[in-house]
């Protein structure tokens, strides 16, 4: 018999946190992975439906070069990722975005490719932007070997021995990424192309499941390499240890613009994670399973938290704060529930009072994780079509512009730009490097080539436009006046019905941090145990500690 599932009670408004308190800098660079996050999304789909997976191609020599094929097999579609492994000197490896030489190359093909396909993919996937790629494909991405173990773990398993778990731990990944391009990129089939298809409605599906089956890829080639060096004694990965491997990845300051530049996105990222932890405090009771399940998860949590290292400044420090955070969650769970109408709504306003912005996050995580079946029908809810926020409605008049800056942008309009250090830095793109990056206004050329990602200045200055303009008038009417404040006025029209759209902080102030953006945006991917390497470059691990498809079977995360 199946058992009744609390729902919420009461109103869920009263439960919901403000865009103010979410969207601020400091608690987005404080962000956790939740069963929300995208390679969470994927990894449940395919084992609810079955999903099987193989390998019909694996044609890698002695040396470890050579091409392999792994497919994603599902109830009406077929996915295919397609490998090339190179012999790269060490001298051409960088995890630079400019890079032109990899380790690895790789496309996710849709469908079964064909051997005419696999020698079309041979020629340009190496190539990455330099190549080119079709609507056949639905991504396109390289990785370089994490260089000591790697060797060290093809060096242990050649002998017979398993590679060193402190080892193993201390680094977490064979291969990282340096760059998973999707969505049109290069080629690439269009978003419009598979977003009604229901195993690719939750964003960056495609992405993931390259990812993912990039991961089964590094630790079959160390196995390979280690079978060919060592013959009859080479020994296998051990479950345990294959199992805390993940797939490295290096993100700079590339990664911090985007949820900028895509606010419908980012609001619907935000405001399904919002929605999913007012259901959970709304809940009237807290039984016995789900308690049970609620300590297991915080155990998990606390055991990757010892794994979690970094020698940066600032992570050590929120490190120690998790640590210390973790202690408190797990003291108050010892006499938890007491007798209370929200038990779980409870223990939130406990958190926000006890534990640093670190401890928040980590608890809200905390406490998604047991209600799956009350929670997981936001996935789908987490893509945005963002043309329908490109249109601007001229026909509003001129004082609802005026309204919804004071209702959505009061935030902005505090911030005091002739301070200095408001107006600090400006954002470009690099015309020999082409990557974004961070200029200093008051010391450096090219403020010129400034890119409008301060949205709390446009809005400011678009604030002062509109005074002195008659009410009535449209906006279309001032526009045609004024065009430099159309994307301002967007901007504001698309806060009017997304109100998780725009990041509530100075982002051109003396003290911002890019990591911020960057670990909110990854947390949302399923990353984790960040490292920063300074304030605008990060490493993470994805999938550590997740099944690989050979053992999905009778799995659910």
């Amino acid at each position: 018999m199946n058992r009744m599932l609390p729902q919420p009670t009461g109103d869920l408004a009263r439960f919901r946190r403000s865009p103010d308190q979410v969207m601020t800098l400091a608690r987005m660079g404080a962000a956790h992975p939740t069963r929300l996050s995208f390679l969470r999304q994927l990894l449940r789909r395919m084992e609810s439906e079955g999903w099987r997976f193989d390998r019909p191609l694996w044609d890698i020599n002695a040396k470890g070069v050579g091409r392999a094929v792994y497919r994603a097999i599902g109830p009406v579609r077929t996915y295919s990722l397609v490998a090339f492994a190179h012999d790269l000197p060490d001298e051409m490896r960088s995890d630079r975005v400019i890079a032109t030489a990899w380790d690895a190359t790789f496309a996710l093909f849709d469908g079964n490719p064909t051997r005419e396909d696999i020698a079309r993919l041979e020629a340009n996937v190496p190539l990455q932007e330099a190549g080119r790629i079709t609507p056949h494909e639905l991504s396109l991405s390289r990785a370089n070997r994490s260089v000591r173990l790697f060797a060290h773990v093809v060096d242990r398993l050649a002998q017979g021995e398993q590679p060193d778990p402190a080892e193993v731990a201390a680094v977490g990944y064979l291969m990282r990424t340096t760059a998973v391009y999707g969505a049109g990129k290069f080629g690439a089939a269009d978003r419009s192309i598979i977003a009604d298809r229901p195993e690719m409605a939750a964003p960056f599906q495609a992405e993931m499941l390259s990812v993912w089956l990039t991961r089964q890829f590094t630790t079959d080639l160390v196995e390979h390499l280690a079978a060919s060096r060592g013959g009859e004694r080479a020994a296998r990965l051990d479950p345990a240890t294959r199992r805390i491997l993940g797939v490295g990845n290096s993100t700079g300051l590339g990664m911090a613009p985007f949820l900028v530049r895509h606010p419908v996105l980012m609001n619907n990222w935000m405001r399904a994670r919002e929605e999913a932890l007012a259901r959970v405090r709304a809940l009237p009771t807290a039984d016995g399973d789900t308690i049970q399940s609620l300590n297991a998860a915080l155990a998990e949590a606390r055991r990757n938290a010892g794994l979690w290292q970094s020698e940066h400044p600032i992570q050590v420090a929120k490190l120690k704060d998790l640590d210390a955070d973790l202690d408190l969650i797990a003291s108050k769970l010892t006499n938890w529930p007491r007798t209370s109408p929200y038990p779980w709504d409870d223990l939130w306003r406990w958190g926000e009072v006890t534990l640093t912005l670190e401890g928040q996050e980590a608890l809200l995580s905390l406490m998604l994780e047991p209600h799956g079946k009350l929670i997981d029908d936001l996935g789908p809810t987490m893509s945005a079509d963002e043309a329908i926020a490109a249109r601007i409605d001229g026909a509003m008049t001129v004082e609802t512009l005026r309204r919804l800056i004071r209702e959505h942008f009061r935030w902005a309009l505090d911030i005091d730009f002739r301070d200095s250090a408001n107006d600090a830095r400006f954002w470009y793109v690099s015309e020999e490097k082409l990557e974004p990056r961070l200029g200093e206004r008051h010391s450096e050329d090219g403020a010129e080539l400034e890119q409008p990602l301060c949205i709390a200045r446009l809005v400011q200055e678009l604030h002062i436009a509109l005074q002195g303009e008659d009410g009535d008038t449209t906006v279309a009417a001032f526009l045609m006046r004024h065009p430099g404040q159309r994307y301002a006025a967007r901007r504001v029209q698309i806060a009017e019905g997304h109100p998780f759209a725009e990041v509530r902080d100075n982002l051109i102030g003396k003290d911002m941090l890019p990591i911020d953006l960057m670990r909110c945006k990854l947390a949302f991917f399923g990353a984790s145990r960040f490292d920063p390497r300074s304030d605008k470059w990060v490493r993470i691990s994805m999938f550590q500690d997740m099944p690989y498809p050979d053992e999905m079977a009778g799995r659910s995360r």
